[in-house]
């Protein structure tokens, strides 16, 4: 759809050069102001923006929670899931490194296997997620196109409102003003202060008007600024739907169709080292079992020429029961100095005891408990 374009921000016709049909409706714009209620100065153009204002509102409630950002996250996805693969690990005879033998990852095989079946469950998800896209991007290029539409025809509106103010200022400042000014001069004097207060309040409301007519031109400023924002977003938009088709069309059925063929390959690859296994363990086999074999023969000969003890066993076992023997004697003897040594310390012991009771016969002979008091006279 091929809308037209804005008209430079500085070309507002005027009124004295507009058409009749023009004019009229820049008379009629004309007509919403009243100097006299400071609102109508307020809310004057601000009716061109309903229209406007609800289109907007009516695609923010319809796209509220949807983001550019999914679409070109996806694309994100599937683009690093792609670059991701390594053909390096197809090769089986691929050394693995230091770090993923300590780590204990799984051999190359098993984890392009395993690899293989996430990555397309991912591509199913993407491809899914892929499509709501598109379909939510298309429907904002449509509602895009209203909105460049709608902001084209506020934008002409808000020249009229700028045109009916400007013409409403020439009125004031050419006709109003001056009248009320010659009010003021041939006024009576109780009436002076009346009419001189009517004048300040014709000049507020035309200082007001002359502002909001500003105002309103930066609006429209603001507004040309806007279509081509809007057009650089749509412009985004079917740039995204482009991508996308092209990813589903092409990309995802190319790589799933060379992924198809690593696969046979990589079985291929397989079968051929199993063969080469097999072979490699059948000479294997012969190998150990030859060595295996000359091995065990020495032992068994080695056996079959010792004698049922061996000398240096018989040896050591004398040794040890001469040692047994010895220290047995030894601990014999120190067990006999001991109990001497005890049995002449229990009559040194009986001795003291006995001279102790002795003592203490003694000393009751002549009166008194031992060690009781002695009694007062």
């Amino acid at each position: 759809m091929v809308l037209p374009e804005p008209a430079p921000a500085a070309v507002v016709t005027p009124l004295e050069q507009a058409s009749p049909q023009v004019g009229e409706e820049i008379r009629k714009r004309m007509a919403e102001i009243d100097l006299s209620d400071t609102n109508s100065i307020v809310r004057f153009g601000s009716g061109a923006q309903v229209e406007l204002q609800q289109i907007s509102q009516s695609m923010l409630e319809g796209v509220r929670n949807k983001d550019v950002g999914p679409a070109g996250n996806a694309l994100r996805d599937i683009v690093a899931t792609i670059r991701g693969f390594s053909t390096d690990e197809l090769d089986v005879r691929r050394e693995r490194s230091f770090w993923e033998k300590i780590t204990g990852q799984v051999a190359p095989v098993a984890k392009f296997a395993a690899r293989f079946e996430e990555v397309q469950g991912q591509i199913d998800r993407i491809t899914d997620d892929l499509l709501k896209h598109e379909h939510l991007l298309l429907k904002d290029i449509e509602a895009l196109d209203r909105l460049y539409d709608k902001t084209l025809a506020f934008y002409d509106e808000l020249a009229l409102y700028i045109a009916a103010g400007e013409a409403k200022l020439h009125e004031i400042d050419s006709h109003l003003i001056p009248v009320q000014e010659k009010s003021v001069q041939g006024a009576p004097e109780e009436q002076g202060v009346m009419e001189a207060q009517e004048l300040r309040d014709l000049r507020a409301g035309r200082d007001d008007l002359e502002r909001r007519v500003h105002d309103l031109k930066l609006t429209r400023q603001v507004t040309m600024q806007s279509l081509p924002s809007i057009r650089l977003v749509q412009e985004n938009d079917k740039s995204l739907v482009t991508k996308i088709n092209s990813t589903l069309v092409n990309t995802v059925p190319l790589w799933e169709q060379q992924l198809a063929q690593a696969i046979t390959l990589q079985r291929s690859s397989e079968a051929s080292d199993a063969v080469r296994e097999a072979n490699d363990l059948t000479n294997d086999l012969l190998t150990r079992n030859a060595e295996n074999l000359r091995m065990a023969n020495k032992a068994i000969r080695e056996e079959m020429e010792r004698g049922v003890f061996d000398i240096e066993s018989v040896k050591s076992a004398n040794e040890n029961l001469i040692a047994t023997i010895n220290e047995s004697l030894q601990i014999a003897d120190q067990g006999k100095a001991r109990r001497a040594a005890a049995e002449a310390e229990l009559e040194h012991m009986e001795q003291e005891l006995k001279t102790a009771l002795a003592s203490a016969k003694a000393g009751g002979s002549g009166g008194g408990s031992v060690g009781g008091p002695t009694p007062r006279s």
